[in-house]
């Protein structure tokens, strides 16, 4: 078996080295056939040049495109080279490479898609609102796929060459998120490794993690509107609808009772809502029917 090891790297001259170093540390122990990719998202500093003294395969985007595309782009090397499995680690060090024959040995054992969850094993540092955020994507993902996920963020996995070839990204803020659910809908076989991981320099994609909460919940209702619009159009449809109909049961309650007068402006209201309810439901069934 043949694995490709690939990181994504965007001005990681402080860390890149020793991630690199560490990575042929532990697969030197192992027996396995492996190569390292470092895919570089147009850095400025020495990342390439320090990942190439490593014997690393780099790999540069012309001009920084966000790391989205750039894992997009991991895919596509991956599918066209001669190797059977690919991990996708951090260049940062924040996963500890020890870890990383534990997750070829779940492929090895049958399984297509690996996550290294940070919340089965043990965090060195993570803020509160980001580890709340963490495990509400991680709920919003178990409920939609009906896998038991506890750590659906989580950059460090290892995949085989048919979930890299079969799965077409249509999210460019989710990616991760996204592998999973494909995956998942295309009857992959997903597992779980605990893992431990390490406090690292903050977060390049979030100022800060009220900033990542924000976006959190936002891309959780992107989740649920791309690949589950029935429940996520259902849900608001099914409120509207139902407080038009408590405000009719109201009216028939007065009628039987002191008699309506009035109320017109209220009447209107039941009216609207009941048909926004109803339009929204029939919104959710033809998106649902068009999802991909």
């Amino acid at each position: 078996m043949k694995i490709l090891i690939s990181i994504p790297a965007f001005n990681e001259e402080a860390d890149i080295g020793s991630v690199l170093r560490e990575i042929k540390e532990v697969m030197g122990k192992t027996n396995y056939n492996y190569k390292i990719q470092v895919v570089d998202d147009g850095s400025k500093d020495k990342t390439v040049k320090i990942a190439k003294e490593q014997g690393a395969l780099v790999y540069s985007n012309l001009r920084n495109i966000g790391l989205a595309k750039t894992f997009q782009k991991e895919m596509n090397l991956f599918v066209k080279s001669d190797a059977d499995v690919l991990v996708h680690t951090d260049a940062d060090g924040q996963y500890d490479p020890k870890h990383i024959p534990e997750l070829i040995k779940k492929i090895e054992e049958g399984y297509d898609l690996v996550l290294g969850s940070r919340f089965k094993g043990k965090i060195e540092a993570m803020p509160l609102i980001k580890k709340i955020g963490n495990l509400a994507f991680a709920k919003a993902i178990s409920s939609l796929t009906g896998e038991k996920i506890s750590d659906s963020t989580t950059g460090f996995r290892a995949f085989t060459k048919e979930v890299a070839s079969e799965i077409e990204f249509i999210n460019r803020f989710t990616y991760t998120q996204e592998q999973i659910i494909r995956a998942a809908k295309q009857k992959f076989k997903i597992t779980e490794i605990p893992i431990d991981t390490r406090k690292t320099r903050d977060s390049r994609l979030f100022n800060n993690p009220f900033q990542f909460a924000w976006k959190a919940w936002i891309n959780i209702f992107r989740i649920y509107r791309d690949y589950d619009p029935l429940k996520f159009f259902g849900i608001f449809g099914v409120g509207f609808f139902g407080i038009g109909v408590l405000i009719g049961l109201w009216f028939i309650y007065l009628h039987f009772t002191i008699g309506i007068q009035g109320h017109l402006g209220l009447l209107i209201l039941m009216i609207l809502l009941i048909l926004m309810g109803i339009q929204i439901i029939l919104f959710g069934f033809f998106a649902d029917m068009t999802k991909k």
